[in-house]
């Protein structure tokens, strides 16, 4: 059963945590192991590569379907900045008639679409009389593997 990509949770970014885990100083290979690659280079500070804008930055849970083919699925995490503009082509979480969702911002000519990122559903037409908000744009997708 398809089922629309919607937002089930909001948790705002809280800036004072910090999370820094160890990094190894060489990238992976996908064949044999080298030993050199046996030793950690320095930490990583996940906050200073994923949030950008701590005060406009939150962490939403999505449910549903209309996203795969963007590389979003049900149960994942995104992280969305407010602040940032929502730009053509942009995966946005927007306020539609009152219910938040994620699509993709497309603009074509002088209309504005919310798009999905699955076939089985049609874009969405913004007009000048659709209650709609552009509420943030998503920066990253967290996956579980």
């Amino acid at each position: 059963m398809s089922k629309k990509l919607t937002v089930t949770h909001i948790v705002s970014y809280d800036e004072g945590t910090e999370q820094k885990f160890p990094m190894y100083g060489n990238k992976l290979s996908a064949g044999f192991p080298s030993p050199a690659d046996d030793f950690l280079d320095k930490k990583i500070d996940l906050n200073e590569h994923l949030i950008k804008h701590p005060a406009a930055t939150f962490f939403i849970r999505v449910e549903g379907d209309s996203m795969i083919h963007a590389g979003i699925f049900s149960g994942d995490t995104l992280i969305v900045d407010r602040s940032l503009q929502a730009a053509n082509g942009k995966v946005v979480v927007a306020v539609l008639n009152g219910e938040f969702l994620v699509k993709r911002l497309k603009k074509i000519r002088n209309k504005i679409f919310l798009e999905a990122e699955n076939p089985k559903y049609d874009p969405i037409e913004i007009t000048e009389s659709t209650p709609f908000e552009i509420w943030g744009v998503v920066t990253t997708v967290i996956h579980p593997l």
